[in-house]
């Protein structure tokens, strides 16, 4: 069998007289016979200025280039589009998020497809460029690694950590009445104190664990902060990885196993990590080809006790789990409690195990308990079902305790609407809060409900009101907040039904969530509902609206068959 040539992509492109063309135009920017001769490394930059998840990456990626260079080959970097979660939530801009997962898939696919790059480094920040990343760079299916950009450092205000989520706190505190517009425009003037993502185990910092434990980012490298200055060589040292992998020859699909998947699952479990976990690794099973379901997590997060004690549901932020020793710290104590697959392979060509054997433990570190010691017995996610959501939904326990729960419905088919009414407060202790056609399709996009969910908690009423929804919540919502109802309204779900004041029951222990009207009564209000008029009917938000699937299998994009209409 022959070698493996690592030019083999890029030849195409660059080698050869026909080519002649391509190498003027190349040379026009920069690059010369020798550069054009090396392996040609695509960086897939999520940067953008707006926001401060992903504002680090430009400087980041000058020093994978570095390191790209330093190994032999040449990095030429592109962009993809990314938006932040915190800056649009509770807008219309909210839809945009999840689409844009897709869209990044699309054009790292599209850009490695077009540019026949050797080996691609992707550099991810804010919640939907980690799975987007992901889900293309499987699609390519070239030698590949992800390097998360960091979290941001926790603000200080009035000598206690915070992080963004206490600024939509805030906004319900102040509400009602236990806080002024003075104090929140204190807290808000100091809550993001520089670049780097949500600080707590929301989305991103929940997403970049993942990507560690299911082996496409190096052991120890995302958990470094943003603004840390050793952040510098790990970005050298990851434009040297990728050198390695690609002369390896080891590709995304080599890594995404099975084991990989339930490696990940874990690792959202014991971290108390965010529901959006779900949807995202649904979507990048799917593109690796292993079949993986809703019941996946709930079976692996019931097995897995919780040892990190991290935001939301915990007292740390995400800086801490860096403090300790990094995620392989997590890794280690997840391999000695008996619950990884330690022979799953990385993207060093080492195994899960073989990356954590050597990993130090900072003695003291209060954020990731003792073995045998853990938080809680059993994980921070759990999949709900029952005649209100037969499909399922889910919902994070981590920082709660209420277990069941029964009231009648107050329904609001729009997030707007929902926090017109929570701030002025229509909602009362002991209501279930309905928040309907919020799903992928209804939406469309599967808006993060943050926004009402935090005013809830700040005025006073996170212990006794429950919020079910088709739409999503963020990785900083904690509460009796149950998301991803499926089947969504728009599709005629059970939800599509509720009218205010019927009674839903939720058995958290049970796992259940029930309607309790009579199979009769269901019937006949199902049989006069009608699919709303689609909110979009040109654009990409049409477009999405038309292909997505149900959140239960990862809100997806349908790809029709060539020959259908």
């Amino acid at each position: 069998m022959p070698d493996f040539d690592p030019k083999s992509n890029s030849s195409t492109i660059t080698n050869g007289r026909n080519r002649a063309a391509a190498r003027a135009m190349l040379k026009g920017i920069g690059f010369n016979d020798d550069d054009l001769a090396r392996p040609i490394i695509g960086i897939a930059n999520t940067w953008i200025e707006t926001m401060p998840c992903n504002f680090n990456l430009r400087l980041l990626a000058a020093r994978v280039k570095e390191g790209i260079r330093a190994a032999g080959g040449t990095p030429m970097e592109f962009n993809t589009v990314s938006v932040s979660d915190g800056v649009v939530m509770g807008t219309e801009g909210m839809k945009a998020s999840l689409i844009s997962r897709e869209v990044i898939a699309d054009s790292v696919e599209l850009m490695g497809r077009a540019y026949m790059f050797d080996a691609i480094i992707a550099l991810v920040g804010c919640d939907k460029t980690l799975p987007g990343a992901v889900m293309g760079l499987t699609r390519l299916n070239v030698p590949s690694l992800v390097l998360y950009g960091g979290s941001i450092m926790p603000g200080i205000y009035k000598g206690e950590e915070v992080t963004i989520r206490h600024v939509f706190e805030a906004v319900g505190k102040v509400a009602a009445g236990k806080m002024t517009d003075g104090d929140l425009k204190e807290l808000e003037d100091v809550a993001c104190p520089g670049a780097g993502a949500c600080g707590g185990q929301y989305t991103a910092n929940t997403m970049a664990t993942v990507l560690e434990f299911i082996g496409l980012s190096p052991m120890g490298f995302n958990s470094v902060p943003a603004v840390d200055p050793r952040k510098d060589d790990v970005g050298r040292r990851a434009g040297r990885l990728v050198m390695e992998t690609l002369r390896k020859n080891i590709r995304p699909r080599d890594i995404l196993t099975r084991d990989a998947f339930e490696n990940a699952i874990v690792s959202v479990a014991t971290s108390g990590g965010s529901t959006n976990s779900v949807l995202h690794l649904l979507a990048i099973a799917r593109e690796a080809g292993v079949p993986l379901t809703i019941d996946d997590f709930e079976r692996i997060s019931n097995a897995t006790p919780l040892y990190a004690d991290l935001m939301p549901g915990g007292k740390y932020t995400a800086v801490e789990v860096d403090r300790a020793g990094g995620i392989p710290v997590l890794g280690k104590r997840m391999l000695d409690a008996g619950f990884i697959k330690g022979n799953a392979m990385t993207v060093t060509g080492r195994t899960f195990a073989e990356e954590v054997a050597t990993v130090e433990e900072v003695p003291g570190q209060r954020v990731i308990k003792p073995l045998g010691s853990p938080l809680r017995t059993h994980g921070g996610l759990v999949i709900l079902k029952g005649s209100l959501i037969p499909e399922g939904a889910v919902i994070k326990v981590a920082g709660h305790e209420l277990h069941q729960f029964r009231g009648p419905a107050k329904v609001f088919n729009s997030e707007e609407h929902a926090m017109q009414e929570v701030t002025n407060g229509a909602v009362k202790a002991g209501d279930v809060v309905i928040i309907r056609y919020e799903g992928p399709r209804g939406g469309p996009g599967m808006r993060e409900m943050l926004g009402v969910t935090a005013a809830i908690v700040g005025m006073g009423l996170g212990d006794s009101v429950a919020l079910i929804t088709d739409g999503r919540f963020s990785g900083a919502t904690h509460g009796l907040c149950i998301g991803h109802a499926s089947p969504e309204a728009a599709r005629g779900g059970p939800l599509s039904i509720v009218q205010d004041g019927d009674l839903i029951a939720i058995d958290i222990d049970h796992r259940t969530i029930d309607l309790e009207l009579s199979e009769s009564e269901v019937k006949a209000r199902l049989a006069q509902w009608s699919a709303p008029e689609p909110r979009y009917k040109h654009g990409v938000m049409a477009r999405y609206a038309a292909l997505v699937s149900s959140a239960s299998e990862g809100a997806v994009l349908h790809t029709p068959a060539f020959w259908e209409e």
